[in-house]
């Protein structure tokens, strides 16, 4: 079982740029589909972005496409969600975790779809 640990997060003005991390343990990094998600305060957990294994697949929540760019290095076992352009709506826990299918599809977007997560990095945006 793959163990993700989160990092990058804290706060930004609106405007700003952060980039979060997302170290995996295991030799097998590289064999999962990766996701991005965020829970804002009293909110249910969302879908912000997908990757898979070799990076070459891409997909994005709409209120984050075009300013959030997710990438991974599979040789350093790391995932990562470069974010521009922040906004206060975009506050939240952010955590990275596995999907539950190693073939990627776009349509992993649900809870459901991933399986091992990480513990979560905190993102507050200021106005």
């Amino acid at each position: 079982q793959v163990q993700l640990v989160e990092s990058g997060g804290g706060l930004v003005q609106a405007g700003g740029s952060l980039r979060l991390s997302c170290a995996a343990s295991g030799r097998t990094f590289s064999s999962y589909t990766m996701g991005w998600f965020r829970q804002a305060p009293g909110k249910e957990r969302e879908f912000v972005a997908s990757i898979s294994r070799s990076g070459s697949w891409t997909y994005y929540a709409d209120s984050v496409r075009g300013r959030f760019t997710i990438s991974r290095d599979n040789a350093k076992n790391t995932m990562y969600l470069q974010m521009n352009s922040l906004t206060p709506e975009d506050t939240a826990v952010y955590y990275c975790a596995v999907a539950n299918n190693l073939v990627y599809s776009e349509s992993y977007r649900s809870e459901k779809d991933f399986g091992s997560w990480g513990q979560g990095t905190q993102v507050t945006v200021s106005s």
